[in-house]
């Protein structure tokens, strides 16, 4: 009877991955302010992430792999685009009510995938805005969003788990929503009766620090940005949120494994409020901060083994990846900062989240494809954006000529075989915009704070009155500033700068 048993698990795997050989799954693990010295696979030595170390390990881990921002909504706008987010006004850090930013008139990128015959999903982190307008109907169809630009299926908050409304959205609408409690939002005035952190500190479990905003609506016993009411029973809990999102996306693996199927698994860990699972909290000794880590590097292993279990682990590229670089105080009391205990999230890096250094888009970067990707690391530059001109030549796809302009071909050092990537990145501080070209780094001055400051994040922003020239190749902590000792090459980076930033 057991060899039965076994003979057909065998034909039901085998049947799965036949019926699926010709289109790979994809799955990208879309990580919110994670630094590139925050896994030990890239050289964490006072954290463990084993699953994320085990990924690494069977695929390619670059050390040159970057968002093009140091913030998130500018980076998930040219992840979903392939055009850098600069070019469009509005793409800056979006507050919950926000409208919809992307197009859903061009391509992006799960549109390159359905138009492949793929099932696309997307599960978790959104902050991209909803709607057509900042005034929305809550308690209605929500739309457009997700679903208008690409994804057959979506599962998602709207923006932050800082900012209201801290609610589920499922396609078009609220999960759990009770109509007798319809949901109001502001973020220019308090609306309703309920608490605030700033008039009940008392009644918060997590306290906030000044000056970072997390001071209105407390939700969960936390305070948030912006102002909600309504919606009691459609409300999450925090500790609840990533088991929620992880269940529901296994439960797409799950669904679509017979098919081909895109999916983005947006992770919301280690952004604030950091408040991780009972069973992670205080595993890291790194204060909440680093068990959110841990708990993230729990569920890449927990989507490993569901892939494994569906029998379409050998046929499925899996891509882990990061929107910005690390951020410690980011206006909660959360250990953070008290309990680094020697961490650098960093790594050999300088800056992180909000900067125009390299920790601010250099980021954790690996992708996984049994069998097709040969184990390495690569120091080839390579970034998000790129990936619709890639996946589309993967699938033999042509993106129109006026889409995703700014998206490269890539997918000879996405898989390994080149160590050459792209040569010219521009990357987005901020305040600034920096320009890479083979290995030079070019920062323009700029008259605002060289630090975020105490009162902040307490993060270099890369700012100087005068140019900054750095040799990546030798020096990627850009500790020696070389503009001085090569004008020409400053001059010549300058004006590359400038002409990308004219190109319509």
């Amino acid at each position: 009877m057991k060899k039965i048993i076994f003979a057909f698990s065998l034909l039901c795997s085998f049947t799965i991955a036949n019926a699926q050989s010709s289109k790979p799954n994809v799955i990208f693990i879309y990580v919110d302010d994670l630094g590139y010295g925050d896994l030990s696979c890239y050289g964490a030595t006072k954290i463990k992430t084993p699953n994320l170390d085990q990924l690494a390990a069977q695929g390619i881990r670059f050390t040159n792999g970057h968002s093009t921002s140091a913030t998130c909504t500018p980076s998930r706008y040219a992840l979903m685009t392939g055009q850098y987010p600069w070019r469009k006004s509005g793409t800056g850090v979006l507050p919950g009510d926000a409208a919809l930013i992307i197009p859903t008139d061009r391509t992006t990128l799960p549109k390159v995938f359905k138009k492949a015959g793929y099932q696309t999903g997307i599960v978790g982190k959104w902050h991209l805005g909803l709607g057509d307008a900042v005034e929305k109907a809550w308690n209605g169809e929500i739309k457009p969003g997700p679903n208008e630009t690409g994804f057959d299926y979506s599962f998602i908050f709207p923006a932050t788990a800082d900012r209201v409304p801290t609610v589920f959205i499922r396609n078009h609408n609220v999960v759990a929503l009770d109509p007798e409690d319809p949901i109001a939002v502001s973020y220019k005035e308090k609306i309703g009766n309920e608490p605030t952190g700033k008039e009940n500190p008392e009644l918060l479990k997590l306290k906030s620090t000044p000056n970072h905003g997390h001071a209105n609506t407390i939700v969960n016993g936390i305070g948030r940005i912006g102002f909600m009411t309504g919606g009691k029973l459609a409300r999450w809990t925090d500790e609840e949120l990533p088991m929620t999102f992880l269940k529901e996306a296994k439960d797409f693996i799950k669904e679509n494994k017979t098919k081909p199927f895109f999916l983005c698994y947006n992770l919301t860990e280690p952004h604030v409020p950091r408040m991780p699972s009972t069973i992670f909290r205080g595993t890291s000794g790194l204060g909440l901060r680093g068990d959110a880590i841990l708990q993230l590097d729990w569920a890449v292993g927990e989507i490993m083994n569901q892939l494994k279990a569906s029998g379409i682990d050998k046929n499925t590229i899996v891509i882990f990846s990061s929107d910005n670089g690390p951020v410690l105080d980011d206006g909660y009391l959360d250990g953070a900062v008290t309990q680094l205990n020697g961490h650098t999230p960093w790594g050999p890096l300088r800056g992180g989240k909000y900067s125009a250094l390299e920790a601010g888009t250099r980021v954790p970067f690996i992708i996984s494809w049994p069998g097709k990707v040969k184990p390495a690391v690569s120091n080839a530059l390579v970034c998000q954006i790129d990936f619709i001109a890639s996946f589309a030549k993967l699938l033999n796809l042509q993106v129109p000529a006026n889409d995703a302009t700014d998206s490269e071909n890539q997918l000879d050092a996405l898989f390994g075989k080149t160590k050459n990537g792209r040569s010219v990145l521009v990357q987005q501080g901020i305040s600034q915009l920096t320009i890479v070209k083979n290995g030079w780094k070019y920062i323009a001055p700029h008259g605002g704070p060289a630090n975020t400051g105490p009162k902040l994040t307490n993060i270099e922003t890369g700012n100087l009155p005068e140019p900054q020239l750095y040799d990546l190749n030798n020096d990627i902590g850009e500790s020696k500033n070389l503009a001085s000792k090569y004008p020409a090459k400053v001059k010549e980076l300058a004006a590359l700068l400038q002409s990308i930033k004219a190109k319509k």
